[in-house]
């Protein structure tokens, strides 16, 4: 059985480094889209048996049910922070010894059932733990390990590194998925540059994008906007859920 956990900040809080260029409320949206998008491609996965909604925003028990996902609170768990929420919410959900647990974000606009086909794939013939980076390799976007094997998680900055690190550590082989889906993650105003030209997102983040006057706004106010450049690398930290 595969039980996939996905956790969401509250989305008020979502999204700050876009300060500069989104209003809170345009943050959430976005951040709410992108979420939607995800759980769309995962509940209708057939290889997800059980949907974990991780979150204590306070639409997360709505937003779960529609897409049929179960709603696991934050403050249920009795910790704070990335990492500690999702050790708690591993030993919560009661995976079975031969189980199996993914893990990923919320603001992977890019995502794809075939992404989440080449990760299982992949992690079927190498067994251990698999990692998909993020673009610039430092932090860790989705991880897939059994459910009795349960990694280390050290989410934060360079997280996919040390995670790697905790892999050589353990023992535990360790295997890497480069693909766009699970590596475009939404943090900085040059990902947004990247979104606004984009043919193959989700239908909710589209949906947010072509809301009246926001895309010619954002042209004007993110500079890579206009050439389409890649961002500046980043460290992946995630230890904000994607904040």
């Amino acid at each position: 059985m595969l039980h996939v956990l996905l956790p969401l900040k509250d989305l008020v809080a979502a999204k700050t480094r876009l300060a500069g260029i989104l209003s809170p409320s345009e943050r959430r949206g976005l951040m709410q889209a992108m979420a939607e998008d995800v759980l769309a491609v995962l509940s209708s996965h057939p290889a997800a048996d059980r949907l974990w909604l991780v979150s204590d925003d306070p639409g997360a028990a709505l937003l779960a049910e529609h897409f049929h996902a179960r709603h696991l609170a934050e403050r249920a768990l009795g910790c704070s922070g990335l990492n500690r929420v999702l050790a708690a919410a591993c030993d919560r959900i009661d995976a079975g010894p031969g189980d199996h647990i993914m893990v990923l974000h919320a603001d992977l606009p890019w995502l794809a059932a075939r992404d989440v086909d080449a990760a299982l794939t992949r992690y079927a013939a190498a067994g251990g733990l698999l990692l998909a980076p993020d673009r610039n390799g430092a932090g860790t976007n989705l991880m897939v390990f059994p459910a009795a094997s349960r990694p280390s998680f050290r989410f934060g900055t360079d997280s996919c590194e040390r995670h790697r690190q905790w892999a050589r550590e353990a023992g535990v082989r360790c295997t890497l998925l480069q693909r766009k889906g699970t590596a475009r993650d939404i943090d900085h105003p040059a990902d947004i540059a990247q979104l606004l030209v984009a043919t193959d997102i989700g239908d909710a983040t589209r949906a947010w994008l072509d809301q009246p006057g926001l895309r010619a706004r954002l042209t004007l106010a993110i500079p890579q906007a206009g050439s389409i450049q890649q961002g500046p690398a980043k460290a992946g930290t995630k230890g904000g859920y994607g904040a």
